[in-house]
């Protein structure tokens, strides 16, 4: 139905708001969090019945590629990029954009992180087909999340003048794109209303974002012309490891969407979607025992403590942790580290991987 359309699944960040569970060898995405499979496994099973895997492409750092294909040995070897370095999603998306600008110059391309959660596949499939539909007419296009509450962690979409329907989606013109606004912001879009979260997720033609990011990013664009032009020689990935470490480290937010002008959004109301982004993002996706608290691996008792979380990593010994008379805890459990803190506090976990960076203590990275 779309022969041109490819997802393309960013898998190269670290997850530093779920330490000490993600580490660097360990990041976010290639862990169980919240069933049976790692995020990233359920990213490339919610693609099934959209995407052959002939047309599913994984940008991932050198370091994590094998254990990325061994959670996914049925996408093509061919189809992952490697970066030799993190550079931001500006720069994940323009070396797809090559890619796939060779492989298929009619491309269209979807692009997913990795690390979120979606509950409804049927209607993330739908929204899907929509975005296509209007990417197909020259947008940047973008799904939105209704907010519910004033974030600061999430870009925001003002929506425009309605655009059209698309297999049964509304579409709108955006009207500003604001990526990640202090809180006062926050809260007056929140209470303005017509705002969507951005959730990441981007539809688009490769020729219109290239044309996107050599009109904002002129130094990436030329990165990225010296990539295209030695990507069927034996040169190519000598041309990667000399130009990439020179890039400048910026999201495709930033450095495209902000300035963009020729963006739509759908709203993507429904869809049951996390990014799981912290430790208290579990709670909106993982179920609850009577009390509110998530009690995940390793043995548990829990007297007089409501709305905590305690996760424990399963090691060769079935530890058992004990929550006596708190409430609104988060306490994570590995093998090396322990983390307790208070829900309202989980966002700044970042915060002890900085310091630990800071200090060199490696080994907890």
């Amino acid at each position: 139905m779309f022969p041109h359309y490819h997802a393309v699944i960013m898998a190269g960040g670290s997850g530093t708001r779920l330490w000490p569970l993600s580490r660097r060898r360990h990041p976010k995405h290639l862990l169980a969090l919240l069933e049976s499979s790692t995020l990233f496994q359920s990213t490339v099973a919610r693609l099934q019945g959209m995407f052959p895997t002939a047309r599913v492409w994984v940008v991932t750092v050198e370091e994590q590629v094998r254990q990325i294909k061994q959670q996914a040995p049925a996408i093509p070897a061919e189809n992952y990029l490697p970066e030799p370095a993190p550079r931001g999603t500006a720069s994940v998306v323009g070396l797809a954009a090559i890619a796939l600008k060779h492989r298929d110059p009619h491309a269209v391309m979807a692009v997913l992180p990795s690390d979120h959660f979606i509950r409804h596949t049927r209607l993330f499939h739908r929204l899907l087909e929509a975005a296509y539909l209007v990417a197909q007419e020259g947008f940047l296009v973008t799904l939105g999340i209704k907010p519910t509450y004033p974030a600061t962690g999430y870009g925001y979409i003002q929506r425009g003048e309605p655009l059209g329907v698309y297999a049964d989606m509304k579409a709108y013109h955006v009207r500003r794109f604001k990526e990640k606004p202090d809180p006062v912001t926050a809260r007056k879009m929140l209470a303005a209303g017509g705002h969507s979260w951005n959730s990441g997720m981007f539809v688009w033609r490769v020729d219109v974002i290239l044309a996107e990011i050599r009109r904002q990013m002129p130094d990436l664009h030329a990165a990225l012309e010296r990539i295209d032009a030695a990507w069927d020689t034996p040169q190519r990935q000598a041309v990667i490891e000399e130009v990439w470490p020179g890039l400048q480290t910026e999201t495709v937010d930033y450095g495209v969407m902000e300035g963009a002008e020729k963006v739509a959004v759908i709203p993507a109301q429904g869809l049951g979607w996390s990014d799981v982004g912290s430790w208290e993002a579990l709670f909106d996706v993982l179920p609850t025992d009577e009390d509110g608290n998530i009690l995940r691996g390793g043995q548990h008792i829990s007297i007089d403590a409501r709305d905590n979380l305690v996760f424990v990593q399963n090691g060769r010994l079935q530890k058992l942790v004990a929550v006596l008379g708190v409430e609104n805890v988060v306490v994570v459990d590995t093998e090396d580290a322990l983390l307790v803190c208070s829900r309202d506090q989980a966002q700044r976990v970042k915060e002890i991987v900085k310091r630990l960076q800071d200090e060199g203590r490696e080994a907890y990275l």
